[in-house]
């Protein structure tokens, strides 16, 4: 994976091939930061990462100039692996292993920006809890957005939080905000 903007533009980032991951491709990554660079000032944002995997999303945002991220994984080797990347390249990463489902449960956080990048074998029900906590648990700042990338194949329309969705190859991005 590398990095496609700010102060780590160009850098690659090589994860061990025993992580059960599936990177976001830098075309959608690309995209979706673009997407993003006209909402907001990347220095004046807090980020919550759920499902973490390589920390792809997490460094480019820190990269970008983000000073508040966590990122939250439930494999112990993803997280020790964002934790020694994040500790190289002196980045504000904050890893932290959980199960995300009881994370956004327990948690007091509250961040600008939610990204998700769940297994795309979930079903639409896991993906839509996602959806759920972060809205009855209130951790999205004024403003704020939640975005979850699932398969093409998935539609998370229906729900009354979503605003629009963004497909690249064989992922989309869905776009949540508070009415």
């Amino acid at each position: 994976m590398r990095i496609i903007s700010g102060k780590l533009k160009g850098r690659r980032i090589t994860a061990p091939k025993n992580l059960p991951v599936r990177p976001t491709t830098d075309m959608a990554k690309e995209s979706l930061f673009n997407i993003l660079n006209n909402l907001y000032y990347f220095d004046a944002i807090s980020v919550i990462d759920l499902f973490s995997g390589t920390g792809n999303i997490a460094y480019e945002f820190a990269s970008r100039g983000t000073q508040d991220i966590y990122a939250i994984d439930g494999n112990f080797g993803c997280v020790k692996f964002i934790h020694k990347t994040a500790k190289e390249l002196d980045l504000p990463i904050h890893p932290y292993k959980s199960d995300v489902y009881k994370f956004l449960e327990k948690t007091n956080l509250t961040a600008d920006v939610i990204f998700a990048d769940p297994p795309y074998g979930l079903e639409v029900e896991d993906f839509l809890k996602i959806v759920n906590l972060t809205f009855e648990k209130g951790l999205l700042n004024d403003d704020g957005i939640l975005i979850i990338e699932h398969s093409k194949h998935m539609d998370l329309s229906e729900h009354e939080q979503f605003s629009y969705a963004k497909k690249y190859g064989g992922s989309t991005f869905s776009f949540f905000e508070a009415p």
